[in-house]
């Protein structure tokens, strides 16, 4: 088939929805597929690669890549408005000379950018796919960045249109899918399809003794309000039984909350390190004695963090600061890969962890579990053969009957 993956974030970005559209891209590629990535020059989480004003083609590993030009800025809600509002603009003025395509897959967000693929879908008869990484406006209210009003109310009603045009929403989780029916999807325009996992752990990360050094808690990726991370940086601060243990906390990621959480740090067992790739953060998965995932309590579930599959997937035990009721706990739950903790008490978080940091065979069981649950459910060309079937089965419903 001949597929265009619309993302907003894409490869070289470390973290997010970039590594996603990444593993689908190039899976797809590799199991014969024509594949075409339109996508905004790279910004994310920090405006590391520059700028450019004008589209530019490349290639990564393989695929081929249009990046469209990008008015960048994530310091104010105004200007975060702004910066996907500029990827739309850039992806209208690119969308008449595309070259012809049987399928688009829409990663949201941008959220934007929908109503560039409803058009383009209705103007050249195509069936495209709406990939729902995060349920924008509910992540938008509950965070403040839209406040109830005249202008949430309309970023409602055109979500519900997005939904309407979409020929299939892929969801990421059964969360997704009961959001999405409460707010009248029809069942069968949804198909859940699990996230991939986006770090290949063939590198020997799985098999690390994790029993030769001082106990490490990993939190890697996003730094924003909805992790809630000063929170928890708190907590294991004051936990006397962590300091006993010479427990440490490595913040490998970044965001706008990052110097928030830095100002938290009252001690030396609190490090942030920045964004980590390739072999640096192969490095701290390899010493992570447990994989934090944390999520505020007063935050509506509009995302399922993708960490949780990279810890599974290279065998690092999970521990859980979320709500009870979460999809993320229902899947560690489901796995056995980790210990859960009520994210409205971060204290009950820093117990766990003593408690799990003591029980060597715990540790290395639920690391196990979470493992095998991974292969079973994460691997990227198991996503890719849903994403065909998907393909095939709006493109069949296409078809003029005889």
């Amino acid at each position: 088939m001949r597929i265009q993956l619309w993302s907003y974030n894409y490869d070289p970005e470390p973290q997010g929805v970039a590594p996603l559209s990444a593993v689908l891209a190039r899976t797809l590629a590799e199991r014969g597929h024509d594949v075409l990535v339109v996508a905004a020059h790279p910004h994310y989480p920090e405006p590391t690669w520059g700028s450019r004003r004008r589209p530019y083609r490349e290639r990564r590993d393989g695929v081929p890549v249009l990046r469209l030009p990008l008015w960048i800025g994530r310091a104010t809600g105004l200007e975060r408005v702004r910066q996907e509002l500029s990827f739309a603009v850039s992806l209208a003025l690119a969308a008449p000379v595309l070259p012809s395509c049987d399928a688009v897959i829409a990663v949201s967000p941008s959220f934007p950018a929908q109503a560039v693929a409803m058009a383009y879908g209705r103007v050249r008869r195509l069936p495209w796919i709406l990939w729902l990484q995060d349920i924008v406006t509910d992540g938008a209210a509950s965070t403040g960045l839209l406040p109830a009003g005249a202008l949430l109310r309309t970023a409602q009603r055109f979500e519900r249109s997005a939904y309407a045009s979409a020929d299939r929403v892929v969801v990421i989780s059964e969360a997704f899918r009961r959001n999405l029916r409460g707010k009248g999807v029809a069942d069968g325009k949804l198909v859940r399809i699990l996230n991939p996992t986006t770090f290949d752990p063939s590198a020997g990360v799985e098999a690390a003794p994790r029993d030769t050094a001082a106990p490490r808690i990993l939190a890697m990726g996003n730094i924003g309000h909805s992790q809630g991370l000063d929170r928890v940086v708190d907590a294991f601060e004051a936990s006397g039984e962590l300091a006993r243990l010479g427990a440490r906390l490595v913040i490998a990621g970044a965001g706008v909350e990052a110097e928030t959480v830095r100002s938290r740090i009252v001690s030396d067992r609190v490090s942030m390190t920045g964004v980590l790739r390739g072999d640096a953060l192969a490095a701290e998965l390899a010493g992570a004695w447990l994989g934090l995932v944390s999520q505020r309590p007063d935050v509506a579930e509009f995302n399922l963090p993708s960490k949780l599959m990279n810890y599974m997937a290279c065998g690092v035990p999970v521990i859980a600061s979320v709500r009870p009721e979460s999809e993320t706990a229902a899947l560690i739950r489901e796995s056995g890969a980790g210990w859960i903790t009520d994210a409205a008490d971060p204290a009950a978080l820093a117990r766990q962890a003593a408690a799990a940091l003591e029980q060597p065979e715990a540790l290395r069981r639920h690391g196990a579990a979470g493992r095998d649950y991974a292969r079973a459910h994460f691997r990227p060309q198991s996503v890719a053969e849903r994403f065909e079937a998907v393909l095939e089965g709006v493109l069949a419903a296409r078809q003029p009957s005889r």
